[in-house]
């Protein structure tokens, strides 16, 4: 390690002129203020932005009902038009897009943190078993209390952390680096699979149904409701992620340095896997335990900026990114079957009447996640 904190060989290597390539150094103020700039961050961080736009304007679009592009904005700036076009723009459609980008900007950051602070790319919610964690506490509210808002969540923030504690009680003997946290997070994963399986056994016809759509992981039947949720605890909680952040870096370098450069590592991990684990129940709770995000976000972000090390930011518009994209394809997949195979008699795999089918977009990311994981696997 150099003497200005960066490891040798990284991309954040100090050029000839002594600044890091890909930063711009910015003083403002007379150099009151000065801060670093990334171009190719902010780069990154406006296309994942654009492409959330323009992802959810396809959404309220298309449909079992098309809606024009003109009747869209009538229907949300003046919530004038066609009765039948403000009910799926603004009930049903818009709903359910918006869920889609804040939860996945929440998996997203959830993932950034706790890869980073493992030091490996499976080391997301989803793997280690956190994720299954808040889906066996929302799953015990649904099954005992009849799944109120307020108490799925509730208890999908409870079932997280608890997972997360016993995760990290069970790793923290040999260190959370390597593989260690990623075997331990998918054997508490199995345990609470069969936990998550038995209750749902015992639960009424009914109950269960919702209970099993809800465990693949579904954005149908969203309303405003989750939507004010995610936004409250997004704008809770990742202000408060800002600061500690920036420490991720340290601990990217292993605890005995992170140590030796003066952070408190205990103070900051048990912080920083509180506010993660907050992130990704909140979204379990109002989105499902989707797969897929949370893993693959914070890898795409750092090899599209390039960075020395994952940002939290660009995770989390990834993450956002990829929810979306995976909910439109997940309500058009069908259909877009049927109309290939009214053009193309040998791919008709789809009849004309089932056009209209919607996939829970869980079953799109983890079609998508277990093609990735390969990837990694086979890379790494």
């Amino acid at each position: 390690m150099t003497a200005n904190g960066t490891v040798p060989g990284s991309r954040s290597r100090e050029g000839a002129g002594g600044r890091a390539a890909g930063v711009v150094p910015v003083r403002l103020f007379a150099a009151r203020v000065s801060f670093r700039f990334r171009p190719r961050l902010a780069l990154v961080a406006a296309w994942a932005s654009l492409s959330c736009v323009a992802l959810v304007g396809v959404s309220l679009c298309v449909g079992a009902y098309p809606v024009s592009v003109p009747e869209v904005a009538e229907a949300l700036f003046y919530g004038t038009g066609d009765r039948l076009a403000v009910h799926f723009v603004t009930r049903e459609r818009l709903p359910q897009a918006l869920v889609a980008v804040l939860a996945g900007a929440a998996l997203g950051v959830s993932g950034a943190v706790f890869q980073s602070m493992a030091r490996n790319p499976l080391a997301s919610p989803d793997v280690i078993g956190f994720s299954s964690g808040a889906a066996t506490g929302a799953i015990l509210v649904i099954v005992l209390l009849g799944g109120a808002a307020q108490t799925v969540a509730l208890g999908a923030v409870g079932g997280g952390l608890l997972a997360a504690a016993v995760v990290l009680a069970l790793a923290s003997g040999g260190g959370l680096g390597g593989g260690r946290l990623v075997l331990i997070g998918l054997g508490v994963t199995a345990v609470l699979g069969s936990v998550n399986s038995y209750l749902l056994t015992r639960a009424e016809l009914n109950t269960a149904q919702n209970a099993h759509l809800w465990l693949i992981g579904s954005l149908h039947g969203r309303s405003w409701g989750e939507v004010a949720t995610l936004l409250v605890v997004l704008v809770a909680l990742v202000p408060a992620m800002v600061p500690l952040g920036r420490h991720l870096r340290c601990l990217e370098l292993g605890d005995d340095v992170a140590g030796g450069l003066g952070l408190n590592v205990v103070r900051v991990r048990l912080a920083l896997t509180g506010l993660g684990v907050a992130l990704c129940a909140v979204a379990v709770s109002c989105a499902g335990p989707i797969p897929f995000v949370a893993l693959a976000a914070p890898r795409i972000a750092v090899r599209l900026t390039r960075g020395p090390g994952v940002s939290l930011a660009a995770a989390g518009l990834t993450g956002a990114a990829l929810l979306t994209a995976a909910h439109l394809a997940a309500n058009q997949l069908f259909a877009s079957l049927a109309w290939l195979g009214e053009r193309v008699a040998w791919l008709a795999l789809v009849d004309a009447d089932q056009r209209h089918v919607q996939l829970p977009v869980g079953v799109v990311t983890a079609l998508l996640g277990g093609a990735y994981l390969g990837w990694l696997l086979r890379s790494r």
